[in-house]
């Protein structure tokens, strides 16, 4: 489904994001070309018609004409990798669904998710270095992530039990090759959007299900919280299932704010509400606390011209959905300040506490991945994501940790300061607010749940990666662009690898400009 009405237009992705004058050689320093425009032979290239360059420059051009230095970190982006796309897709819903859980005949194929990472990664190595020449693009997230699998490959000989922190690792391994192959191949805004749906469903499927679950009562062995329909796969725990959810309602919000069409925008406000509603109905106290905080980021943002009221009618509407809230959740809310069901809540407090005893008498390598349990009372984890990776991979880990969710979140940031002007005519505004929101959601909720090396902040920080290096590309009027692109009369189709050689040299001026 596409965020937008019929005038999208898909188009090659391999033009720089300012495009200029043959005669400025600015352009061509910053953006080189393909393997296929490096070495053009003079009989390729027809003679260019001659362009006055004193009629189309200042005479004192402004600095801002430099372009970002984000820029360097991205390799040319050219069209490949469509198998190992395929194969990303394919783990994804398997990851999010787990139709072996879910299908009797299916149940003899539990490893399914490993062989498809695997046959993945055999068709994504030599296709990566065939495109790129290297097996990896590098900006500063994926140094990030490559260090924190460094740290817990390291933590592993000094676990308090070996054995343990190696599976841990290992999943862990999987997890970050995926997420190196998701910012590498996902090229295009099809790509973009196919991938981001998907996880929109598993939302969507979760939410009808929490629903009328809480409907008919059907609640969990002890009586007192709802399960998903996937109860024994990612979503198996509610906090685990409202956090998903946080994460996934502000995009939504930012695809109301996308769609051009009131059907549209009846069916993005529909799903944000019915995901709002599960959110609640999960009874996850840290999921609640995440949705405030990821409302607010995202009404702030949004309303940014007229703030003092978004403040106000934001406490308003809080107010009102307090009221609103399940008697039962509104008990376990109490709970937080003491009460029938302060239990709970002393004991998260008991165990954030040990995990930074812990994290203080082994700050460099931890004890272990998947080894807190070891040292915790009556064999709990952390139940935070932050202590989780200081006490068991170190504080050095930790940080790794944070400055991965900052970085995608300030990036995204820089998008929506630039294309602000412009929201008007591109979504690209609105999809990196909402990503800023459901980046901030997932670090509020991660306090309270022990995630760090679960699937996602790794999906979300690839959304961010791979919506910046479109951006950087093909700029704010031409990633996710909602105009129809006019051609000039006469104009010819550029082929679709994007290499222009052929026209003509008046006709290459015209899409160069």
């Amino acid at each position: 489904m596409r965020f937008d009405s019929e005038s999208i237009v898909e188009e090659a992705v391999t033009p720089s994001r300012r495009a200029r004058l043959w005669a400025d050689p600015e352009g061509e320093a910053q953006w080189p070309r393909t393997k296929r425009d490096s070495t053009p032979d003079s009989e390729s290239w027809p003679e260019r018609p001659t362009i006055e360059p004193t009629s189309r420059k200042p005479a004192n051009p402004p600095q801002a004409r430099s372009a970002p230095k984000s820029i360097t970190k991205w390799p040319t982006l050219t069209r490949a990798h469509a198998i190992s796309f395929a194969g990303l897709l394919l783990f994804t819903a398997v990851t999010y669904f787990r139709p072996y859980e879910l299908i009797a005949a299916l149940s003899d194929f539990r490893s399914m998710a490993f062989w498809l990472a695997v046959a993945t990664l055999v068709v994504f190595v030599p296709t990566q270095l065939s495109a790129d020449g290297t097996i990896t693009a590098r900006p500063l997230e994926v140094n990030l992530a490559l260090l924190l699998a460094m740290a817990g490959l390291f933590s592993v000989p000094f676990a308090l039990e070996p054995s343990e922190a190696w599976a841990t690792f290992v999943d862990f391994a999987k997890v970050i090759a995926m997420f190196i192959v998701m910012v590498n191949v996902v090229r295009t805004e099809r790509r973009w959007r196919w991938l981001l749906w998907l996880s929109l469903i598993a939302g969507i499927a979760l939410s009808v299900y929490a629903l009328n679950d809480y409907r008919l009562g059907h609640f969990d062995i002890r009586g007192e919280r709802i399960e998903g329909v996937l109860r024994k796969g990612l979503f198996e725990n509610p906090n685990d299932m409202a956090l998903h959810l946080v994460t996934m309602i502000p995009i939504a919000v930012g695809l109301l704010f996308v769609a051009r069409s009131y059907t549209r925008k009846a069916f993005y406000l529909l799903i944000s509400a019915l995901m709002v509603g599960a959110t609640i109905v999960t009874f996850s106290r840290g999921g609640l606390i995440g949705l405030i905080v990821a409302s607010f980021v995202l009404a702030w943002k949004l309303g940014r011209r007229n703030r003092l009221v978004i403040v106000a009618l934001f406490l308003v509407v809080a107010a009102v959905s307090f009221a609103a809230l399940p008697s039962e959740f509104m008990g376990r809310i109490v709970s937080l300040f003491g009460g029938d069901d302060g239990g709970s809540a002393v004991s998260r407090q008991h165990l954030l506490w040990q995990s930074i005893l812990v994290t203080m008498r082994h700050p460099i390598l931890g004890i272990g991945m998947g080894n807190f349990h070891n040292v915790s009372d009556s064999e709990q984890v952390s139940h935070n994501a932050y202590t989780q990776v200081s006490s068991e991979m170190g504080v050095p880990a930790m940080i790794f940790y944070i400055i991965f969710m900052v970085a995608a979140i300030r990036r995204m940031h820089r998008i929506e300061k630039e294309t602000y002007d412009s929201r008007g005519r591109t979504p690209i505004y609105y999809l990196a607010v909402g990503l800023q929101a459901g980046l901030v959601g997932y670090m509020v909720c991660s306090f309270f749940a022990s995630v760090a090396y679960l699937w996602y902040i790794y999906y979300l920080v690839g959304f961010a990666l791979c919506l910046h290096r479109l951006y950087e590309v093909k700029g704010a009027d031409g990633a996710f662009s909602r105009a129809v692109t006019s051609k000039p009369m006469g104009a010819l189709d550029v082929p679709e690898d994007g290499n222009i050689a052929s026209l003509p040299g008046s006709l290459r001026v015209v899409h160069e400009r």
